[in-house]
């Protein structure tokens, strides 16, 4: 059960991994949850089976990369729901490689989804939470941005470029209305992978993931820890990762 009053959250990459565990632990415990991505059939699967056990879930077909996307989002929250307390921006793309394979494509793939729909999300929002004298911003970072690893320069780039545009949110805004939280999960049993063109860095990738990650369930958790504090308790940072994570 919440030990909070119930929130209304929206949540980007709702389809499958930390976006639908999310939304699928914030919607059983009570919260009204707004699931965002592009895969629908998906999303309507999960809000189907909120609603059957009486919570309160919509889907809202979003491309991170359309501003429009998102900003209909957020006004499908109000609208049914009345107000958006926490917009969870979690879509996120890895397309991991050498730099020296030249995929240029891939890294333009990242810097749209990673990078600038976290920006298209906070352009969303924030005028809704400004609004209501409330609200909190979470976003999905990674620990491929704390130690950096081969194949995943460009990837850890983008993350570090979140993180940094967070960090500077935070202290644009200590008036007492918004909270913001960078959430670095380590390895996480989802379908980060399957994106990746290069067989032999996707294996490795995929073997690591199936011997020690951890459930997407766990990072929902640590995300509703972070939205479940007092409006004057930030928690800024937050880094969640296997025990054997090196």
């Amino acid at each position: 059960m919440p030990t909070t009053e119930a929130k209304v959250v929206a949540i980007t990459g709702a389809s499958s991994g930390i976006g639908a565990a999310t939304a699928r632990l914030l919607g059983e415990r009570g919260d009204a949850v707004v699931l965002a991505a592009r895969r629908t059939d998906r999303l309507e699967s999960i809000v189907a089976d909120l609603r059957e056990q009486g919570g309160r879930a919509i889907a809202c077909q979003v491309d991170v990369t359309r501003r429009e996307d998102l900003e209909h989002m957020v006004e499908r929250a109000v609208a049914e729901f009345g107000r958006l307390d926490v917009l969870v921006n979690n879509a996120g793309v890895g397309k991991i490689s050498a730099v020296a394979d030249l995929d240029v494509d891939g890294w333009t793939a990242m810097i749209d989804v990673n990078v600038r729909g976290v920006l298209n999300g906070i352009a969303a929002a924030m005028p809704v939470f400004r609004r209501q004298g409330v609200g909190h911003l979470v976003t999905t970072v990674s620990t491929s941005g704390l130690k950096i690893v081969p194949t995943q320069s460009v990837y850890a780039g983008t993350k570090n470029a979140v993180r940094t545009i967070m960090e500077g949110l935070r202290q644009e805004s200590t008036d007492g209305v918004l909270r913001t939280t960078s959430i670095s999960p380590g390895f996480v049993r989802t379908e980060f992978t399957e994106p990746i063109d290069d067989q032999a860095v996707r294996d490795q990738l995929s073997k690591s993931m199936a011997d020690f990650g951890i459930s997407a369930e766990s990072v929902a958790r640590a995300i509703a820890f972070a939205i479940d504090q007092p409006h004057d308790v930030e928690i800024g940072d937050l880094t969640i990762r296997p025990t054997v994570q090196g």
